[in-house]
C-alpha cells in the first residue's frame, strides 16, 4: 500500500511538472526572444537556442530601447494602468456594498433580485456588449475613460462572492456593533471589510486582470489614439511598418509583467477567496 500510495505521488509530481512547463515554455520563449536580434529568432528556431538570450549582453535590451523610441509605449502603459486601477477599486467598493446589502439587509424582493443576478452569471458579456455600447453613447461618454470604466465596475460573480463572505460573519458580531451605536455603514466600513480580506484580494485581483487584458470593448469606445490601453495599442503598434518580431515580443513582455507582479503578490489571498466562495467558509 505505501509502495503504490509513493508511485501515485511520483506520477503525480512528473505529470505535474510537464503540465508547468508546457504553460511557461511559451513565456519563457517570448521574453528570451524579445532579448535577442531578429535574425537570431529566425536562426535559432526549432533548437535550445531558442530558448535563450543573446549571448551578447548589450543587446538584451535593444528591442525595448527601439520600441520605446519608437512608440509611446509609456503613454499607452500608463492608460492601461489608470484603467486597471481605477476599475479594481471602483469594482471592490460598489460590489462589496451590493454584497452587503443582499447578506445583511432585508428588503422588499430581494430573494427576486438575488435570483435574478445569479441568472445574469450564465449570459455571456458578449452577448450584452451592442446594448452596452447603446448606453455608452446615449450617456455621451464615447471616447472617455469612463466609457472603459464604468461598464466593468458592477460584476454578478463579485457581488455573489462578497455576499458569501459577508453571510460567513456572525450576526452576533454585527448586533455588538449595533448596540454600540454603529450604523450599517459603520458596520459595512469597520467591522465587514477588514473580515473580508481574502474577497477583496479576490474580486481586486481579478478585476485587474480582466481591465488589463481587455481588448474588446476599449477598442469600440475609444477612438483617440492617445487614451489606447496597451492591449488595443499593441494591434496597431502590430500593424504599423516596418513589423520586428523582437519588438513585439518586447511588448507583450511588458504587458505580462504587471499581471505576473499581481498573481505573485496576491496568489495566497487569490486561492484563499475562491475556495471560501466555493464552500462558504472562510
Amino acid at each position: 500500500m505505501k509502495m503504490n500510495n509513493k508511485t501515485t505521488k511520483i506520477l503525480f509530481n512528473i505529470l505535474s511538472i510537464i503540465l508547468a512547463l508546457l504553460f511557461v515554455f511559451p513565456l519563457v520563449w517570448m521574453v528570451v526572444s524579445s532579448m535577442k536580434p531578429e535574425a537570431a529568432i529566425f536562426d535559432d528556431m526549432g533548437t535550445l537556442k531558442s530558448f535563450l538570450p543573446s549571448s551578447h549582453v548589450s543587446e538584451w535590451f535593444q528591442s525595448y530601447s527601439t520600441i520605446v523610441d519608437r512608440f509611446d509605449i509609456v503613454r499607452y502603459l500608463g492608460n492601461s494602468i489608470f484603467y486597471a486601477l481605477a476599475v479594481t477599486i471602483g469594482s471592490i467598493i460598489i460590489n462589496s456594498l451590493a454584497g452587503f446589502a443582499f447578506a445583511t439587509i432585508d428588503f422588499k424582493y430581494k430573494k427576486v433580485l438575488f435570483g435574478l443576478m445569479i441568472a445574469l452569471l450564465v449570459i455571456p458579456a458578449e452577448t450584452i456588449i451592442i446594448t452596452k455600447f447603446v448606453v455608452v453613447q446615449r450617456l455621451n461618454l464615447i471616447n472617455t475613460p469612463l466609457a472603459v470604466i464604468l461598464p466593468l465596475l458592477a460584476t454578478p460573480l463579485y457581488i455573489y462572492m462578497f455576499t458569501v463572505f459577508f453571510r460567513a460573519v456572525s450576526k452576533e458580531v454585527q448586533e455588538a456593533a449595533m448596540i454600540e451605536g454603529a450604523t450599517k455603514f459603520d458596520i459595512y466600513l469597520r467591522v465587514m471589510l477588514p473580515m473580508s480580506k481574502p474577497a477583496i484580494a479576490t474580486v481586486g485581483t481579478l478585476s485587474f486582470i480582466m481591465s488589463w487584458n481587455d481588448y474588446i470593448w476599449p477598442l469600440m469606445v475609444i477612438t483617440n489614439s492617445e487614451r489606447y490601453p496597451l492591449q488595443v495599442a499593441i494591434t496597431n503598434i502590430n500593424n504599423t511598418q516596418p513589423v520586428y518580431i523582437s519588438q513585439i515580443m518586447a511588448m507583450l513582455t511588458i504587458s505580462t509583467i504587471p499581471l505576473v507582479i499581481i498573481y505573485v503578490f496576491f496568489q495566497k489571498y487569490l486561492v484563499q477567496g475562491l475556495g471560501a466562495t466555493g464552500t462558504g467558509e472562510k
